[in-house]
């Protein structure tokens, strides 16, 4: 047009503004703008608007107050609209006393703030956490009519509702939604939606599934939104099965997942890292037409990172650009993250260098099959490093201890212009602590406060941990009152690093009130808590005690199989095993996994001490509720009944321990076709605190007298029986050992 000595009007360049305030490219919207005098095209009211729109939309709303103040000395008069943006805009940044100075300024023009005004207010005010105050505005719009307040609309009523959710005040959101419903406000998908939501994040996942049903009683078709938000829920709770049984429902109804639905399941799968039904949920996907973008692609990334499966992540990144998937910053994060924690951080140096000149193509740098990772001059910026890939980078580095190496990357990205954070400091801090230099720590923690960072609970967190490796406990005290007089508020963690120092340095009492101080700081004691205490208490032969701070834990945790264990075990450390066995019974009637309770050692001790009939009752009792176990434990019990003269008890037990290994080893043979039944199966030989498993016992070759009457009984009467087995191909190894070990001792 300029070639052409064509004039654009201030309506062709407010297009052209627009345009690149959209994709994002606010110093090319600036620079039209303020060439458009130049081009002879005065900017209007439009113009104006347009760029402040676009500042506060990508949360730079105090430069679109500036673009006001511009506007207003060239004697230009804002209206509704913009003024009613930038409110939008400085509550959408939690800027909530810039917003009520735009609305004072409104007013000082001549304007009454009008529904979308107050709704921008409400909704700034919910977000920042301060709901009250919205639902004060929100009362007075409903009830101040006579000072012209603009009446609630459906949006102000569902902002509300959301605000309660928001900061988990559930009962006034219960009331909230009974009062929507009295006045007919109560009927549109997007009020069900933000109750669904608001039920969801607050545990409500019953009354969720009840409002779904609700909806469709009522003509109300949930969206696939609905549903999403539901089996997000589920997912987040570790209930996949149900969510998989929401969908097959969603089909039923005629409703068909999508991309966030897929992407929602494959991320609940890779937090339980089931990495296999996660690329199962993919291939489904793309076979029902729903085809992944670039975030479903690195949910599965990161998880194949997490598990060291290298192969297979390389394999997904080549199968994402085969499919015209761009590689963003995320991907390479994701694989620089992965490569520091495997171990490969001078890789992962060399990639971060690179990318520097050739963004995503820098992971060719891994092998062939990145080669072809390459950005496109034309597809906007290439991947160059930011904040994330430096932070990744520098903890990998302090991790094993490379602190020079990750002081000159601090020094690098400042010079890149990327202002290092809060939490590359708490690196630094954590990294200097490991490795016993606290002095170094404390220095980072007075060079951040000049840069103007405050240290945080973790900073301080971070620096106990430093002085409680180097057991100086009275400088974790001085800390601690150092946190109150900065106001910085101590957490669970702050709170167990004090615990551990008291236990420590013996005072024990002293630590256990400081679970009274907690609660009535509105810190709940987590596990690390209560076992500190436990741990203490049953050292110093306190069993009373310990047995008082394990009913604060159950009623403060409920009936966590961790808690039951910890007690258990520290009973049996301490020679308590009558004790003992009637805390693994209570977990018996519970249901609770036995996977890390010392049940062999509790059997071995009772049996030492006489106790035959009390390891044979509790060995019954895990046998009568069908658990799976190491069937070495039938040892001990063998042992003293064959002392006690009980051979024929003793051979019922014995006959009893080869039919449960012998099934165990059958599972096991099957095993490729069940690979998570394998996992769980493998875990019974493997917790070292168990012992040497049965197997072990039998090969031993020391001369140890269950080993030689074991080995004598299977040579007296088992053996006869086992060699007609020996012939079977389906007969498992474990009995043809036995069976080999029988014969070589008869030899």
């Amino acid at each position: 047009m300029l070639r052409s000595s064509i004039t654009p009007q201030v309506y062709t360049i407010n297009l052209f503004i627009s345009a690149l305030c959209d994709s994002g490219r606010l110093d090319y919207a600036s620079k039209v703008f303020d060439e458009m005098p130049k081009k002879e095209c005065v900017p209007n009211v439009y113009s104006f608007g347009i760029l402040i729109r676009g500042y506060c939309r990508n949360g730079l709303s105090l430069m679109g107050l500036e673009v006001l103040d511009r506007m207003e000395s060239v004697g230009l008069e804002p209206n509704m609209v913009i003024f009613n943006t930038l409110v939008s805009g400085f509550c959408r940044e939690g800027k909530v006393e810039e917003a009520e100075r735009v609305v004072e300024r409104m007013r000082a023009r001549g304007l009454n703030p009008n529904v979308v005004t107050f709704n921008a207010r409400i909704s700034g005010l919910c977000k920042a956490g301060k709901v009250l105050e919205g639902y004060r505005i929100f009362k007075d719009m409903v009830e101040d009519e006579e000072v012209g307040l603009p009446k609630p609309n459906q949006i102000t009523y569902n902002l509300m509702l959301d605000g309660f959710c928001r900061v988990g005040m559930m009962e006034e959101a219960k009331s909230f939604v009974e009062l929507m419903r009295k006045i007919g406000c109560f009927e549109k998908l997007e009020s069900y939606n933000t109750w669904l939501a608001g039920l969801v994040k607050n545990g409500g996942l019953f009354d969720a599934s009840e409002l779904l049903n609700e909806m469709v009683g009522k003509g109300i078709e949930p969206s696939v939104y609905s549903y999403n938000i539901v089996i997000d829920g589920l997912c987040k709770q570790k209930m996949i099965p149900k969510a998989r049984s929401v969908i097959s429902l969603m089909r039923n109804r005629g409703v068909f997942p999508d991309i966030v639905t897929y992407t929602t399941l494959i991320h609940g799968y890779c937090n339980e890292d089931n990495v296999f039904m996660a690329n199962k949920t993919l291939d489904e996907m793309v076979n029902n037409g729903c085809f992944p973008n670039t975030f479903t692609c690195n949910v599965l990334l990161q998880s194949l990172w997490k598990e060291g499966r290298i192969v297979e992540a390389e394999k997904l990144l080549e199968k994402m650009r085969e499919k015209g998937y761009g590689l963003d910053i995320v991907s390479c994060n994701i694989v620089i993250d992965g490569l520091c924690k495997n171990g490969k951080i001078d890789k992962a140096t060399e990639i971060v260098s690179g990318m520097w000149h050739h963004g995503s193509a820098a992971l060719g740098e891994l092998g062939n099959s990145f080669l072809g990772l390459i950005d496109s001059k034309d597809s906007g910026p290439k991947c160059e490093p930011d904040l994330i890939t430096y932070s990744a980078l520098i903890n990998g580095l302090c991790q094993v201890g490379r602190l020079d190496e990750a002081k000159k990357l601090l020094i690098e990205m400042m010079v890149k212009n990327i202002t290092p954070d809060i939490v590359i400091y708490n690196t630094f801090v954590g990294g200097y602590c490991k490795h016993g230099k606290v002095s170094s720590a404390f220095r980072v923690v007075k060079e951040m406060e000049k840069k103007g960072f405050k240290p945080n609970t973790k900073t301080y967190n971070l620096l106990m941990w430093g002085l409680g490796k180097k057991r100086k406990f009275s400088e974790i005290q001085d800390l601690m009152k150092e946190m109150k007089e900065k106001g910085v508020p101590p957490d669970v963690v702050t709170c167990n690093n004090l615990i551990y120092c008291l236990c420590e340095a013996k005072m024990v009492k002293k630590a256990a009130a400081l679970l009274d101080e907690m609660m009535r700081s509105n810190i709940l004691p987590n596990v690390t808590s209560y076992r500190l205490l436990i741990k203490t208490f049953c050292k110093a032969s306190d069993f009373d005690a310990a047995e008082t701070v394990l009913q604060a834990a159950l009623t403060t945790l409920g009936e966590k199989e961790i808690i039951y264990r910890l007690m258990c075990n520290e009973l049996c450390t301490y020679g308590k095993v009558l004790e003992a066995k009637e805390m693994l019974k209570v977990a018996l009637d519970k249901g609770f996994s036995i996977e890390n309770f010392t049940y062999k050692y509790l059997i071995e001790e009772l049996c030492k001490g006489g106790k035959v009939d009390d390891a044979q009752n509790l060995l019954n009792c895990m046998l009568n509720k069908g658990y799976q176990f190491d069937p070495a434990i039938f040892l001990p019990i063998i042992d003293a009944l064959v002392n006690m003269g009980e051979k024929r008890e003793a051979n019922k037990l014995s006959e009893h321990m080869m039919n449960m290994a012998a099934h165990q080893d059958k599972s096991i043979e099957g095993s490729h076709l069940y690979p998570n039944m394998m996992k769980e199966r493998s875990k019974l030989n493997q917790d070292s605190s168990l012992g040497n498993d049965w197997r072990s016992i039998l090969h031993r070759d020391d001369g140890s007298g269950i080993a030689l009457k074991v080995l004598k009984r299977v040579q007296k009467g088992w053996g006869q029986v086992i060699y007609k087995c020996e012939a079977r191909i389906s007969c498992p190894m474990l009995v043809f050992d036995a069976c080999k070990m029988a014969w070589y001792l008869k030899c």
